[in-house]
C-alpha cells in the first residue's frame, strides 16, 4: 500500500503543481450551473395583458368582463374598438376581446356568438383566455337550459349563481419545475466533464509509456497492478472533489433547490465517476498513443452524452433515438436522479443501481482483459 500511496500523492502532485489544472478540474463543472442560471433564472411569472371592447349593454356581457378582469395573472383594460390593432400591433396588448351588442341575449337564448377575442401572438395566447372564458360562458347557458326559456327563471338562477354562497379557497404550490431542469442540465454537462477528466487521468497511462516513465516504475519493486490502481484512485478523488464541489455550489450558493438530499445527489454520482473511470480505461486499453486515446474519447464521450439526453430531456428525441439511450450510462444516472426528484424511495430506483454497477463491471472487465492483451504496453495488469 506504500507503493500506491507514493504514485497517488505523487501523480496528484504533478498534476495540480499547474495551476491551470485546478481551475480545469475544479471550476469547468461550474460551467453548466452558470449556463443552468443563464437559461432558466430569468424565467418569471408573467401578467397577460388583456383589452376588453364591450358593445353589448346587457348585464350578461357586463358580468362577464368582470370575469375577465378578475382572472390571476391578467391585467385588464377597457377600451375603444379603433384602439386594438395599434395596442396590438406595438406590443401594449396581448390580445383583445370584443363583446358585440347581442352578445347577452344569444347567450341567454342558449347559442352564445357575438365575442372575438383577436391577437398577433397565437393560440399561446388565446387559448389560455379562452379556457375561462368559455367555461364561464358555458355555465351561464347550462342556467339558459335549464330555464327554457323562462325570463323569471333564468334571472332568479343567474342571480343565485353570480352570488353563491360557497366559496372556493386556493392555495399557491410551489412550482420546481424551474429548480429541477437547472439540476437536470447541471449534472448533465457535470457528466459530461466527469468522463473527459476521467479520460485525461487514464491518458497518464499512456503519456508515462510514451515518455519511458511507465517502465522505469517497473524496475522499481511497483508492478503493473499497483500503478494501474493508483491511476484509478486519483482518478475518483478528482471526479468526487468535482460532485462535491458542485453540489456545495448549487446549493449555498446559488440555493437552488435540486429535489433530493446532498448526500444521494453525490451517492449517485459518485457510482457514475466509477462508470467513467472504467469507461475510459477500456478506451485508453484500445489505443495505441495517447493522441489516438483522445481522439477516440472524443468520438464516444459528446456523442453518446447528446444521446443520453445530458443537454436535453430525451423525451424531446425520436423513439429510436430513445431506445439507443437506454444502453448508454449517462441515461440511468439521469433517470435515477430524476425519480429520486419524484420522491421514488430505493425500491424504485434499485434497477438503476444495479444497471451502473453493471456498467462499471463491464468496464473495468474489458479494460483488464485489453490491458492483460496488449503486448506494446508490457502487460498493465
Amino acid at each position: 500500500m506504500k507503493d500506491v500511496s507514493w504514485l497517488i500523492k505523487n501523480t496528484l502532485k504533478v498534476t495540480f503543481k499547474n495551476k491551470k489544472n485546478i481551475l480545469l478540474y475544479l471550476c469547468t463543472p461550474l460551467i453548466g450551473v452558470f449556463i443552468s442560471l443563464l437559461t432558466y433564472g430569468n424565467v418569471t411569472q408573467s401578467i397577460l395583458h388583456v383589452g376588453i371592447v364591450n358593445q353589448d349593454n346587457g348585464y350578461i356581457a357586463a358580468d362577464t368582463v368582470k370575469f375577465i378582469a378578475k382572472l390571476e395573472n391578467v391585467k385588464a383594460s377597457k377600451m375603444q374598438e379603433s384602439e386594438v390593432a395599434n395596442k396590438l400591433t406595438n406590443g401594449k396588448l396581448d390580445c383583445a376581446i370584443i363583446v358585440e351588442s347581442g352578445f347577452s341575449n344569444s347567450v341567454e337564448n342558449g347559442n352564445p356568438g357575438k365575442i372575438r377575442i383577436v391577437s398577433i401572438k397565437g393560440a399561446e395566447i388565446t387559448g389560455f383566455v379562452k379556457s375561462y372564458l368559455y367555461q364561464y360562458i358555458d355555465n351561464v347557458m347550462a342556467i339558459s337550459k335549464v330555464a327554457k326559456g323562462d325570463q323569471v327563471t333564468f334571472e332568479k338562477m343567474y342571480n343565485n349563481y353570480q352570488q353563491a354562497t360557497f366559496k372556493l379557497t386556493a392555495n399557491t404550490v410551489k412550482d420546481t419545475s424551474k429548480s429541477k431542469n437547472m439540476t437536470y442540465q447541471s449534472v448533465g454537462f457535470l457528466i459530461m466533464i466527469m468522463l473527459f477528466s476521467a479520460g485525461n487521468f487514464s491518458e497518464i497511462i499512456l503519456k508515462e509509456k510514451e515518455n519511458r516513465t511507465y517502465f522505469r516504475l517497473l524496475s522499481t519493486p511497483i508492478n503493473a497492478r499497483k500503478y494501474v490502481l493508483s491511476n484509478v484512485v486519483v482518478n475518483m478523488i478528482v471526479l468526487i472533489l468535482q460532485i462535491i464541489w458542485m453540489n456545495l455550489f448549487i446549493k449555498i450558493v446559488f440555493h437552488i433547490d435540486t429535489g433530493i438530499s446532498f448526500w444521494q445527489m453525490t451517492a449517485i454520482l459518485t457510482l457514475f465517476a466509477l462508470v467513467a473511470v472504467g469507461l475510459t480505461l477500456m478506451l485508453v486499453s484500445f489505443a495505441n498513443s495517447s493522441t489516438s486515446a483522445g481522439a477516440i474519447q472524443n468520438l464516444v464521450v459528446t456523442p453518446s452524452c447528446l444521446l443520453a439526453g445530458c443537454f436535453w430531456p430525451v423525451e424531446i428525441m425520436p423513439k429510436s433515438i430513445q431506445k439507443v439511450a437506454d444502453f448508454l450510462p449517462q441515461r440511468w444516472v439521469l433517470d435515477t436522479i430524476s425519480k429520486l426528484q419524484q420522491g421514488q424511495h430505493l425500491e424504485g430506483i434499485y434497477l438503476n443501481i444495479l444497471i451502473l454497477f453493471a456498467f462499471a463491471f463491464a468496464f473495468f472487465l474489458i479494460a483488464i482483459y485489453k490491458f492483460g492483451r496488449n503486448n506494446s504496453v508490457k502487460i498493465f495488469i
